[in-house]
This record gives C-alpha cells, structure tokens and sequence, in this order.
C-alpha cells in the first residue's frame, strides 16, 4: 500500500490547541528554537497574565453590562451567568484563571454551563467556542476521493457501510412542549461582542480570524446564556505554512455575514463545495469480531516497547514528509520548557504541545492537490467501531482485486468499501438494538408511579447503566468505576438532547487504583496522526496495514512494530495487540524524549506551630505517622524532603548530611520573606534519614510552651513556593486559624447568626486572590498544595481552598478537631494520613480529553488548571481525585452509531517513570426521546448536577442553585410524560432509569453544601462544596444519599466471600425514621463517617456480643471502636464493616449513637425522606414536582 493521499481537509484552527504562549509566570511554554511555530498562531492567541487582563478587541472579548447581567432567570440552572453582577466597564479585567468551570461553547442546549465557580469580579464575552473556530469544522467528509497510487480497489455495494462520505445533514427543528423553567432552547440574536461568556482567566482564548478568510458567523443565543448552534463556513483553501506567524493582539473584524440563519432553529446545517472528482474511493474491509478481553494483571509490560515517536516540542509545520510529522506526534512522551518569573531553575513547562492537540490542519503528505470535500449526503453511514478486517489469504496484499465500480446512485460517494465477506450485513447485526422504539420496551423505559409507588429503592446498591453495544464491545468498554457518562445512548442532535432536559457529561476518576492494568512499553505508541488519538478497542482495522480512527474517521497507517502480538508471539494480527483489546492500557514514555529527567518526588510539609495548633495536638499524631511511614513515601533514590513551621515568624529547618542535630533557622520578615539556606532546606530523604526522624521527635515538644497566637500563613506559602520552584512536587499545609499576619491575612467574616438563615448565604467565595495566585505559581512550577485544616473556629475556608482548588491539591477538613476532647477526628485525621502518605502519586501530570467528532467539551469540574480547550494541567495526581465534565452535541451525529471518548492522563511517577494512562468509552447513538431516557444514568446525572449547582451557588446564589436543581427534576419528568400517552393528571410517572431522579435531589437539596434553614457552619459548607467538586462518583453518592442498613440480624444466607472473607449483605432500607425500631440496630454509611445507632430496646446479647458491654446503659458516649469477641454475630459486623471500608480510600470512623448522644443530631439530618423544619419530606417533595409540572 502506498502513501496516503490527502483524505480530508479540515478548516482553519480545526479544533486545535494554541502552541505558543506568552508565559510571564511560567503558566505557559516557549516554543524551542528548532520548532517553528504554527500557523494556528496567526489567527488565534492566548496569553496569560496572573494578574492583570486587557480585552481590547471590540468584537473578540468585551465586558458584560449590568444590562445584560440582570437579564438573566435565577432559577436557570444551566445558563451561562456571570459570576458577578459587575456593571459596564471599560477597565482592564482584574483576575487570575479559574479552574472550576472554563469552557462555556455556543451550542443550542438547555443545559449549557453553570458559572465560574471561583471567578473575579468582572466576566467577559469570548466569540469562540473552546475551539479555536466557530466553524462546523465536523461538517465535512472524511474522504474526498483519497486513494493510494497503482493500486485498485474491488467492486461492493454502493451501500456499504463505508459507501458514504460522512457530513453534518440539515435537520428541521425538533418541536418541543411547552417550557416550565429554565431550559427554553428559543433565544433572541444578540450582539456578536455578548455571544459567548468565558471566565476571565485560565488561556482566555482570542478568536480572531485571518482577512484572507471568509468567515460567515451567525448564531443564536439568549440574554442569561443558554447557549446555541454556531454555523460558520469557512475557505477550504489550504494555508500557507511558509508564512511567518505573528502574535495577534489587536482586534481582527470579521467578514460580515453574507447569509442570516435563523435564531430559533433548533438545529442548523453545513454544506460545502462538491468534491470535483468521486472516481476513487480506497477500500476497507468487512468486520469481524474481536478476541475475547485480556485479563491482564497490573504491571504486566509487552514487549519491549519505547515510544519512538514523540518531541519535546511542537514540530515545523511541513507538509513534505512522513518523518517531520512523526516528529510532532507522540508529544505526551516529553516534557516542557517555559519561560518562569523565578530567576532560579525554571521549571520546563510546555505542556500545549506536550499531549498533542485535538483536531489540526490536516496535511498533505504528497505533492498532491488537496481534493475539494464532496457534496452533501443525504444517506446514512454506519461506521464501524471495535472491527478488524477478515481472515485473509496469505500473501493478500500482493493480490490484485477486481477494478473498482461506479456507484449505481449518480448522486451517491461510496468513500471507502470492503473486501468482500461472507455476511455483509454483519456490522449492522453486531449494533443491533441500538433502537428501542420498535423492540419489547426494556425495564430501564417502564413507567413508575412515583406518588403511588413508594419501595423504589433497591435492595443493594444501583448498578451502572451497561450501554446497549453487542456483547463483543460491551466486553471491551470502559469501567464505569473509571469513565461514566450521564447519558449511555447518545442524543443525535442537540435538538434531542434539549428536549431530554437532561444534561450531557462524564465523570471521570482516571487515576483511580486498580487491580489490573495491562502496561505497555513499546517503541511506538500507535496513535491517529490526525487527531492524536491512541488506538484502542473501538477503531476499525481496513486491512492488516491501514487502521481507520474511531473518533475523527481518518485511515492510519500500522506501524511494522505493532503487526508483532508480544502476547501470542504472533505476526499479522495488529487487532490482537493489548492496546487494541483493553479499553484501559498505560504506556511507558521512553526518557529519550524528554527535554529535562523526571522530577523527582519532592515533599514539603509546612505546620501551623501557633498556641492554638499546639493546643489542638496535631503535631503528635502527624509527626507519628511521618515516622511509621517515611520509608512507605512513595519515591526512589532521588526523593527529597523538608520542613517549614510558623506562627508569627517563619522556621525552617537545616536537615543537611553531617550535621549532628537539625538546626533551626528563624525569619523574622515576614513582610520580605527569603530562604536562608537554599541548598540544605530540601534534604535527600535517604542521606538525611536519621536526622528527619529527630526533628520529628522533636517537634511536638519544641513548641509546647509558645504564647504566639498568630499565624502567618501568606508568608510561609511564599517561603515553601520559592523552595519548591526548582523542582517540583507537593507542598502539605497544616492550618488551625484564621491567618492574622502578612500577606494572605484573613478577617473573620461569618456572622454566627445567619448560619440557619433561609435567605442569602454570603462569602462562599474568596475574600482575597492571595491563595489562587499562589496556586497558579505553583502549578506554572509543577507544585500541588494539599491543604488540612484542623479547626474549632471559623477559618474561611473558602478563601483557603483556592491554593488547592487551581494547583491540582486535595483539601482535608477536621472541623472541632481536638487529640484529646474529640478522639473520633484524631482516628480519623491518623487515618487520613496513613493513606495520603502512602498512596501513589503522579507528578507534572497533564491530561486530555477527546470525543468523536460533533461532541465538544464546554466546562471542567474538579481541581486543576486548564490550559487549553480540552488539556488540564495537574501538577500532582491522586488515585482519589475525581473530575466531570459538561458536553455538547455541535452538530448533528446521524452519520455514525456509535461515539467514542478518550482520555490520556500523561505523568511522571514516583519511580521517575514517564507514562500514560489511556481510557477509552464507546456508546451508541439514537435517534429517539425514549431510547436517550433508556439510556440515562441517574447517578451521573446527580454528580453532574451537584458540580453545576456548587459553581451557581458561588457565581450567583445558594437559592438560585437550589431553584435550578428543582428544576431539573420538573423539566425531565415533564418532559417524558408528554411523551407518554393515557397519563392521568394525578400521577407523576418517571421512567424506570430515572425513578430515584427525585429523591436523588431531594438528598441534594438536604446536604450541608445546599440546604437552608438549618444551622450550617459557613466552613462546613464550603468544605461540601469542595467535596461535591473534587470526589470521584463512587465516593460522592455515598455522601449524598448513604445507605442504611440494619445490623442486628446479619445471617450467613445472604453472603459473599471477599479473601477467605463472609461478608454478610444486608438489604438497603430507606432513609426514613419510620425504619428505625427501638429494638434493633443500624448502621448509616455516609462515605466519611459511620454512624451505629442502637434503639433503646435492642437485644442485649448483641450488646454485649457486638459492643462489648452488658447492656444499652452501660454502653459510652463516645464510643469509636468494636471489640474482637469471640462470637458469631460480632465477625458478622465486623466484617461487614470492613468490607465496606475496604472499598473506599480514605478509612471512615465509626460512631455509635444512643438517643442522649449529641451526634443523634447528625445521624437524624441525614434521613432525607422525612420532613424537617426547613425541608420538605420525600412524599412532600413529591407533590411539589407534580404540582409544578402541571402549571
């Protein structure tokens, strides 16, 4: 087979990254000398400044007016409004970069993204999309007459799966019912300068255009932000790479468009040139299914693999050989090299070529002229996901196949066809199913009567939804532990989705631990040369030399290497390999790739010292678990460590080889912090061993007797920044006040008697940018800070958090933490630590997130840094770190059965490993209302919901968040039953996929992070909101709705066996007190904590066979722990709790609950089907959602 052809042609900024950045703070990377730079850059620009932002370009970034701010509905959930009601301004823009929310795509949907969560003062309008183009960059074929030279092609169908060109269709407008709340798609054309809203900060991405292109932009869109369709039709023409590539910082006006589309079509179309020529098409070839999944034990290598293919750097852009590309493809191999404001050892951070960008420029890689796209289809195309070619003869590829035929259909471009098979039709019977409408209705669409019905809380836990695939990719898909998505059939147009009113994501847990994990090192990482995604389960092989990409459609080579099965020692069967059987593989980089060696792992712990920390006693419990797991750090030779205390001066600690004893060092300036002895303060952990264990010894009596009551938080975190600059790695804070000197000093600014109030909860944001500008320095410079906070007191957490939030940390909270006077939080805080210090780690991670082409991502949830569209810069990475992200359908997926999502998590490990850990998702795609509700996953959807409403209540108000959660609920229902026939007005009926929806919420609405008219410390509710960002879904829905399960009659009938282990498994029970019995016992699982309440009348033998006490009175108040009793009912429980611990990373405590013990409160709060003061019962809520749906 010859060199390919140019198959496609893409248009400009096609869904790529911008390369260059200017960097003042490190945030972004030089391009090195040797690479030119790219010809995006001339039409788009990103800079960063950590302070400062200008928006000069009239039609390219303006500010939004109070004009347009108070436009908005409160109760509209997924609209996009400004974080804050700042009026007009011509004014600079004051701000660093947000992580919690980035992207805000023009796309026609209800459910567009929720609000900056921790944005500045001021928003602005963006005409871009997240995409450096506005243009329906997917809207074209992925062939337009490609083949190879002196080869021939032979005769199939016209009608074969790959008999057409795929392009976008134009669709009428979906008719919707009648809107209730927040999801109106109909919206009003507004001003160009306010089409989008985009955070200020993170790369704000200017979108301006070249004067050589014609642009025709039209879109719609609403006042409060609801986002629409954008149809842009741009030049064909090719762009000259010869050019020079300047920066572009003024504004560039755009080409006025030549046609109007309306504002209230609901779905718009793309139409390009016909193609000049259909003569020749390239084959492909029938599919037949893959081998059964490889059960592959974690750390397993295959072959002996080096990626060959990667640059430190993004390559000149050439179009005159296939080396020059191979350059610029494996980027996630290398590292970066940046610019720094640190005068010292800057840290090589370029990190946008780094991963490889999304959708490029496609490029010639003969002399050729590029083909033209073909005219527009009107037949539909099945491509083919998870395929491999057929048994072929040997010798086939010298075999010369029958001459090619015309397509009997004049208008018809059969693109690529296949060998000839056996079943032609096995494709379509392999996806059958994907239509529910005219099958036996599933159980997932059976109509519940939620008012009538009221067991509909299964006995055990709710299980992922499986997508409807065929057993074979069913197989092959993704854990839904490691990559979910709200929606397991995919909408085909956004018209769909929005009438679905529900939300379109997936939630991510990419780092998670797992028990197997196929590892590849190979000296060719095989990935799409087009939009660099690795190959996996879902890409469809053409022959034994050709493999077509599952998400952007275009046909790649197969590298000699990977015709090698190291598994079978087998040759020729490329779709044999591991990358191609597991959906969850990480590669090993090779190191001659990089620009600089692996970091290595470097900690620093920074303690609160002051009489109140020490008075807390934390250092004892800290200090001890440092000693019994210092040589358990993850790390190698290379690791490093050190010690930074303060109260009202900053110490630090001379840990040097050769000294006798660790040497103090006091800065006293806290107003011109410096460090004293650079070289010694971060200590080799395995030279310096005996020396750190002494500090530790020392440390918890070296304060013992301090009258120092201040804390100086700000100029510590300056200290540890500097010290850390040149390397990396992770900074630990410990804090136990509010901080009261130097920079970053907080005033209290919780008013103890609004704590209940049912109005407007203020200050969950931050008070100062102090902590999030340090935590973008930090993360420029490849450094995490994790934050624990053990306080009695109000310490304004949610200015605290942002130094974790942007830097890719973790945030612990201890609230009344005392040793002694509240030992349940000390075991717990002992716990913690065991974990933290011991788990794996990644560092300088980067990570990337790819779908198929009509899908874009619009807003990221979790901590991190974002720094491009789809590219999160996280400076650590932990197994228990959570993300979500918010899609929407750009354009119409008629084209295709089945989507797929990729996401590549590039880090270094602890060993000073490069790697990539690769997940893959596959779905299919329908056309139906109801196949898109079969498909729904409640869970997903709740997760999702809690990351949007967390960034409204911050962006706008806790009453607005709660309005528009209620609304989700009211829009869905109403939704499906104006779909369903014979309802009567009485009943509210939900599918059976989504019949816990309401309850669900319900929850929601009941957690501390969003419930009113309780008593809520402001603390305690910022810290909720931090989980409900930053916890994988697994962990979160313990949190929003535990399980409950009763405890005192385990048996040995309903078992299971976990490690020579019976665990018992009790049925859940409804949270309702109305299950509670006097005479029983029951255990409250809430992720974090569990609660064992006894009734007062509960059998004293399992009193004293459970709790070790002869009866209910003797029993303590604060009891933490269960005895070991030789008893059948006490292995029982014990077991059982164990089980339940064992599947969480961070180990909860238990409290038992007696009627008189102040934690009753708690445990009652957490039963969320009852009525409270301030909230509604289940049943209650109920009523209220019907009632709202019949408006």
């Amino acid at each position: 087979s010859g060199p390919m052809q140019s198959q496609m042609q893409f248009p400009s900024g096609y869904g790529s990254h911008l390369p260059n950045y200017s960097a003042p703070s490190g945030h972004y990377s030089q391009v090195p000398s040797k690479a030119a730079a790219s010809h995006l850059d001339n039409q788009y620009r990103a800079s960063y400044y950590p302070g400062y932002y200008s928006a000069p370009a009239q039609n390219v970034m303006t500010s939004v007016g109070s004009n347009v701010l108070n436009a908005q509905e409160s109760h509209q959930l997924y609209n996009n409004t400004p974080p804050h009601s700042g009026g007009s301004s011509d004014r600079p823009v004051q701000g660093a970069v947000s992580s919690a929310s980035y992207l805000h795509v023009s796309a026609q949907q209800s459910y567009s993204a929720f609000d900056n969560h921790y944005s500045t003062s001021v928003s602005s309008s963006v005409a871009s999309q997240g995409f450096p183009l506005n243009s329906d960059h997917y809207a074209m074929p992925v062939v337009s007459g490609a083949m190879y030279p002196n080869v021939s092609y032979p005769p199939v169908a016209a009608g074969a799966v790959y008999g057409q060109t795929f392009t976008s269709q134009s669709l009428p407008a979906v008719g919707q019912f009648k809107e209730t709340n927040a999801f109106s798609s109909q919206s009003p054309s507004v001003p160009h300068s306010l089409q989008q809203h985009l955070p200020v900060g993170y790369n704000t991405t200017l979108a301006t255009v070249s004067s050589a292109q014609s642009v025709q932009d039209t879109l719609s869109r609403n006042l409060t932000g609801s986002v629409a369709k954008v149809n842009n039709q741009i030049s064909t023409g090719g762009i000259d790479s010869s050019q020079p590539v300047h920066s572009v910082s003024q504004n560039v006006p755009f080409t006025k468009p030549g046609v109007g589309t309306s504002a209230s079509s609901a779905v718009m179309s793309s139409v390009r040139s016909p193609a000049p020529s259909l003569s020749s098409k390239p084959p492909s070839s029938p599919s037949v299914t893959q081998s059964p999944e490889l059960a592959l034990q974690e750390g397993m290598q295959y072959g002996g693999y080096v990626n060959n293919q990667a640059s430190s750097a993004p390559a000149p852009l050439s179009s005159s050989s296939d080396d020059e590309e191979e350059d610029e493809e494996d980027e996630e191999a290398a590292l970066d090299s940046s610019s720094t404001t640190s005068s010292a050892s800057p840290v090589l951070n370029n990190y946008d070529a780094l991963e490889g960008g999304g959708y490029p420029e496609a490029r010639s890689v003969t002399n050729s002229p590029v083909p033209s796209p073909s005219v527009l289809q009107t037949s539909k195309a099945s491509k083919p996901f998870g395929y491999g070619y057929p048994a072929l003869q040997p010798g086939y590829q010298n075999a010369t196949p029958p001459a090619p035929v015309q397509p009997s259909n004049p208008g018809h471009h059969p693109g690529f066809q296949h060998y000839p098979q056996a079943c032609v039709n096995q494709l379509s019977s392999s996806l059958g199913g994907l239509s529910l409408q005219h099958s036996q209705q599933p159980e997932s669409l059976r109509p519940v009567n939620l008012t009538h019905d009221r067991n509909i809380l299964p006995v055990s836990s709710v299980p992922a939804p499986v997508p409807n695939l065929n057993s074979d990719l069913r197989k092959l898909n993704c854990s839904p532990d490691s990559f979910r998505c709200t929606l397991t059939n995919i909408p085909q147009t956004q018209a769909l989705l929005n009438k679905a009113k529900l939300p379109l994501g997936l939630l991510l847990h990419p780092f998670r631990d797992l028990t197997q994990l196929p590892v590849i090192t190979s000296s060719t990482i095989v990935r799409c040369r087009s939009c660099r995604t690795y190959i996996n389960p879902f890409v469809s092989f053409i022959d034994q030399r050709r493999w077509k990409c599952n998400l952007c459609y275009r046909v790649n080579d197969v590298p000699e290497e990977f015709m090698y099965n190291p598994l079978t020692r087998s040759y020729g069967e490329p779709h044999k390999r591991p990358e191609v059987q597991n959906s969850t593989v990480e590669f090993i980089a090779s190191s001659d790739y990089m620009l600089r060696p692996p970091q290595p792992a470097v900690y620093l712990f920074v303690l609160d010292v002051s009489h109140n920390a020490v008075e807390a006693g934390y250092l004892t419990i800290l200090c001890q678990s440092l000693l019994e797991n210092l040589d358990k750090l993850p790390g190698d030779s290379r690791t490093r460590i050190g010690f930074i205390t303060f109260d009202s001066t900053v110490q630090f600690y001379n840990l040097q080889e050769g000294l006798s004893q660790p040497q103090m060092l006091i800065v006293s300036d806290i107003d011109d912090i410096f460090l004293p002895t650079p070289d010694s303060l971060l200590v080799n952990l395995h030279e310096s061993k005996e020396l750190i264990k002494d500090l530790l010894n020392a440390l918890p009596n070296m304060f013992t007797n301090t009258r120092e009551t201040h804390s100086a938080l700000g100029p510590a975190l300056q200290a540890a920044f500097k010290l850390m600059s040149p390397t990396g790695g992770r900074i630990s804070v410990f804090q136990t006040q509010l901080p009261s000197l130097g920079a970053g000093l907080l005033h209290s600014r919780e008013d103890p008697n609004q704590r209940s109030s049912t109005k407007v909860v203020q200050h969950l944001g931050p008070a100062t940018d102090f902590y999030k500008k340090l935590a973008l320095d930090c993360s420029g410079q490849q450094t995490a800070v994790d934050l624990f906070l053990l306080s009695s007191q109000y310490s304004d957490l949610a200015s605290l958090a942002c130094m974790s939030k942007y830097s890719a940390g973790c945030i612990y909270y201890y609230p009344s933490f005392h040793r002694s006077h509240n030992p349940a939080q000390a075991e717990k805080l002992q716990k913690d630590l065991k974990r933290y210090l011991t788990r794996k780690i990644g560092f300088e991670a980067v990570m990337r997130i790819r779908c198929t082409k009509g899908l874009s991502i619009h807003t990221f949830h979790g901590n991190f840094f974002v720094r491009s569209t789809d590219l999160l810069s996280l400076a650590n990475v932990n197994p228990d770190a959570g993300f979500a992200v918010q899609m929407s359908i750009e354009e119409s997926l008629t084209d295709t059965s089945l989507v797929c999502f990729q996401t590549a998590l590039l880090y270094t490990s602890s060993k000073g490993e490069r790697r990539i850990r690769v997940h893959t998702l596959c779905l299919p795609v329908v056309s139906s209302l109801s196949d898109v509700y079969a498909g729904a996953d409640v869970q997903a959807v709740v997760c999702l919901l809690a990351n949007m409403a967390v960034d409204r209540s911050v962006s706008s108000s806790l009453a607005d968040a709660r309005d528009a959660l209620v609304n989700a609920v009211v829009d869905s229902l109403a939704a499906y039953m104006s779909t369903a026939s014979n309802l009567q007005q009485s009943m509210l009926i939900a599918p059976n996929s989504l019949k816990l929806f309401p309850l669900y919420i319900l929850a929601l609405l009941k957690q501390k992070a969003f419930r009113t008219g309780t008593s809520t410390r402001l603390d305690d509710r910022v810290y909720a909101m931090c989980q409900m960002k930053s916890q994988p879904l697994v962990h979160l829905m313990k949190m929003i709705h535990p399980n409950l399960y009763r405890i005192d009659k385990l048996t040995d009938e309903s078992t299971i066996h976990v490690n020579d282990r019976v665990v018992p498994q009790p049925p859940l029970q409804k949270l309702s007190a109305e299950k509670l019995t006097r005479e029983g016992a029951f255990l409250m699982d809430c992720g974090s904590i569990f609660y064992l309440w006894i009734g007062k009348n509960c059998d004293n033998n399992f009193i004293k066979d459970v709790l070790g006490y002869p009866n209910y009175a003797s029993v303590p108040q604060r009891m933490t722990q269960l005895p070991e009793v030789d008893a059948p009912s006490s292995e029982r429980t014990r077991s059982f709790i164990s089980w339940l611990r064992d599947s969480r990373p961070l180990s909860p405590v238990l409290q038992v609950i007696k009627d008189e013990n102040p934690a009753k409160t708690d445990f009652f709060q957490h039963l969320i089907e009852d009525r409270t003061e301030a909230a509604f019962s289940y049943y209650e809520f109920l009523l209220n959602i019907q009632q709202q749906i019949c408006k």
